[in-house]
Protein backbone atom coordinates (compact mmCIF):
# COMPACT_ATOMS: atom_id res chain seq x y z
CA UNK A 1 0.00 0.00 0.00
CA UNK A 2 1.10 3.27 -0.66
CA UNK A 3 0.28 6.07 2.07
CA UNK A 4 2.80 8.78 0.69
CA UNK A 5 2.57 10.98 -1.90
CA UNK A 6 6.01 10.11 -3.60
CA UNK A 7 7.70 7.52 -5.49
CA UNK A 8 10.11 5.40 -4.28
CA UNK A 9 13.15 6.49 -7.13
CA UNK A 10 12.75 10.73 -6.03
CA UNK A 11 13.12 9.50 -2.11
CA UNK A 12 16.03 7.40 -2.41
CA UNK A 13 18.92 10.28 -2.20
CA UNK A 14 16.52 11.46 0.84
CA UNK A 15 17.11 7.97 2.30
CA UNK A 16 20.82 7.75 1.88
CA UNK A 17 21.92 11.59 3.10
CA UNK A 18 19.18 10.15 6.12
CA UNK A 19 21.35 7.08 6.45
CA UNK A 20 24.15 8.99 6.48
CA UNK A 21 22.87 10.95 9.30
CA UNK A 22 21.27 7.99 11.35
CA UNK A 23 25.60 6.76 11.31
CA UNK A 24 26.90 10.03 11.79
CA UNK A 25 24.09 10.53 14.97
CA UNK A 26 25.25 6.72 16.47
CA UNK A 27 29.06 7.39 16.42
CA UNK A 28 28.31 11.19 18.20
CA UNK A 29 26.28 9.02 20.45
CA UNK A 30 28.91 6.62 21.48
CA UNK A 31 31.44 9.67 21.86
CA UNK A 32 29.10 11.62 24.43
CA UNK A 33 28.78 8.17 26.27
CA UNK A 34 32.81 7.71 26.55
CA UNK A 35 32.86 11.86 27.34
CA UNK A 36 30.08 11.09 30.56
CA UNK A 37 32.07 8.39 31.58
CA UNK A 38 35.94 9.78 31.07
CA UNK A 39 35.55 12.98 32.04
CA UNK A 40 37.54 14.47 35.49
CA UNK A 41 38.32 17.43 37.27
CA UNK A 42 36.84 20.50 38.33
CA UNK A 43 34.05 20.57 35.21
CA UNK A 44 33.35 17.31 36.46
CA UNK A 45 29.45 17.96 37.27
CA UNK A 46 28.69 20.34 34.96
CA UNK A 47 30.39 17.93 32.31
CA UNK A 48 28.83 14.45 33.19
CA UNK A 49 25.73 16.08 33.59
CA UNK A 50 25.89 17.89 29.94
CA UNK A 51 27.45 15.33 28.04
CA UNK A 52 24.26 12.45 29.67
CA UNK A 53 21.67 15.23 28.07
CA UNK A 54 23.16 15.17 24.93
CA UNK A 55 23.15 11.55 24.51
CA UNK A 56 20.02 10.57 26.02
CA UNK A 57 18.65 13.38 23.24
CA UNK A 58 21.09 11.71 20.54
CA UNK A 59 19.51 8.06 21.27
CA UNK A 60 15.89 9.86 20.88
CA UNK A 61 16.92 11.05 17.21
CA UNK A 62 18.84 8.05 16.65
CA UNK A 63 15.29 6.00 16.90
CA UNK A 64 13.12 8.93 14.49
CA UNK A 65 15.73 9.16 11.44
CA UNK A 66 15.43 5.09 11.81
CA UNK A 67 11.75 5.43 12.18
CA UNK A 68 11.28 8.22 9.39
CA UNK A 69 13.37 5.61 7.16
CA UNK A 70 10.82 3.28 7.61
CA UNK A 71 7.92 5.58 6.96
CA UNK A 72 9.29 5.87 4.09
CA UNK A 73 9.62 2.41 3.07
CA UNK A 74 13.29 1.90 3.18
CA UNK A 75 15.12 0.39 5.89
CA UNK A 76 17.86 1.90 8.27
CA UNK A 77 21.64 0.98 8.23
CA UNK A 78 22.01 -1.13 11.45
CA UNK A 79 25.37 -2.54 11.03
CA UNK A 80 27.59 -0.98 13.73
CA UNK A 81 30.54 -1.56 10.50
CA UNK A 82 28.23 0.49 8.33
CA UNK A 83 28.04 3.00 10.77
CA UNK A 84 32.01 3.76 11.05
CA UNK A 85 32.49 3.17 7.36
CA UNK A 86 29.75 6.07 6.37
CA UNK A 87 29.78 8.72 9.20
CA UNK A 88 31.89 12.04 8.67
CA UNK A 89 32.24 11.64 12.21
CA UNK A 90 35.14 9.88 13.22
CA UNK A 91 36.43 8.59 16.67
CA UNK A 92 38.55 9.79 19.54
CA UNK A 93 40.72 8.90 21.76
CA UNK A 94 38.23 8.89 25.04
CA UNK A 95 40.68 10.00 27.55
CA UNK A 96 40.83 14.67 26.98
CA UNK A 97 40.61 17.59 28.89
CA UNK A 98 37.40 19.21 29.45
CA UNK A 99 37.91 21.68 27.14
CA UNK A 100 39.19 19.68 24.10
CA UNK A 101 36.00 17.09 24.84
CA UNK A 102 34.01 20.06 24.32
CA UNK A 103 35.78 21.20 21.27
CA UNK A 104 35.49 18.20 20.08
CA UNK A 105 31.56 18.16 21.13
CA UNK A 106 30.97 21.44 18.89
CA UNK A 107 33.42 20.26 15.95
CA UNK A 108 30.95 17.37 16.06
CA UNK A 109 28.00 19.40 15.86
CA UNK A 110 29.31 21.05 12.86
CA UNK A 111 29.45 18.14 10.99
CA UNK A 112 25.55 16.62 12.16
CA UNK A 113 24.60 20.48 10.69
CA UNK A 114 26.20 19.96 7.26
CA UNK A 115 24.36 16.42 7.18
CA UNK A 116 21.39 18.11 8.08
CA UNK A 117 21.67 20.85 5.70
CA UNK A 118 22.17 17.81 2.86
CA UNK A 119 19.04 15.72 4.27
CA UNK A 120 16.87 19.09 4.17
CA UNK A 121 18.32 19.81 0.30
CA UNK A 122 16.87 16.37 -0.90
CA UNK A 123 13.99 16.50 0.94
CA UNK A 124 13.11 20.35 -0.59
CA UNK A 125 14.00 18.50 -3.90
CA UNK A 126 10.99 16.19 -3.55
CA UNK A 127 8.59 18.06 -1.21
CA UNK A 128 9.00 15.53 1.34
CA UNK A 129 7.89 17.98 4.28
CA UNK A 130 7.84 15.45 6.84
CA UNK A 131 11.50 15.09 6.41
CA UNK A 132 12.12 18.74 6.08
CA UNK A 133 10.11 18.93 9.40
CA UNK A 134 12.23 16.69 11.55
CA UNK A 135 15.17 18.11 10.46
CA UNK A 136 14.39 21.47 11.01
CA UNK A 137 13.90 20.85 14.87
CA UNK A 138 16.77 18.70 14.65
CA UNK A 139 18.38 22.15 13.39
CA UNK A 140 17.32 24.45 15.96
CA UNK A 141 17.75 22.27 18.57
CA UNK A 142 21.84 21.58 18.11
CA UNK A 143 22.17 25.20 17.44
CA UNK A 144 20.94 26.09 20.95
CA UNK A 145 23.59 23.31 22.89
CA UNK A 146 26.54 24.50 20.45
CA UNK A 147 25.58 28.11 21.25
CA UNK A 148 25.48 26.75 25.44
CA UNK A 149 28.52 24.74 25.23
CA UNK A 150 30.37 27.46 23.06
CA UNK A 151 29.13 30.04 26.18
CA UNK A 152 30.78 27.27 28.86
CA UNK A 153 34.36 27.78 26.73
CA UNK A 154 34.39 31.22 26.85
CA UNK A 155 36.31 33.51 29.62
CA UNK A 156 33.94 35.61 31.64
CA UNK A 157 34.84 38.69 30.38
CA UNK A 158 34.57 38.15 26.76
CA UNK A 159 31.51 39.54 25.45
CA UNK A 160 29.21 38.50 22.47
CA UNK A 161 28.94 41.01 19.16
CA UNK A 162 27.05 43.93 20.36
CA UNK A 163 26.86 45.24 16.58
CA UNK A 164 22.64 46.17 16.42
CA UNK A 165 21.33 47.41 12.72
CA UNK A 166 18.82 49.62 13.14
CA UNK A 167 15.99 49.71 10.23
Amino acid sequence: MSYLNMNDEELMPVVVELNVLLADYHVYYQKLRSKHWNIIGKNFFDLHEKFEELYNDAKVKIDEIAERILTLRYHPMSKLEDYLKTSSILEEAPLKSDQNMVDETLDDHKLLLKQMGKVIEKAEAISDEGTIDLIGAYIRELEKSSWMLNAWSKKTSENLKDNIVEA
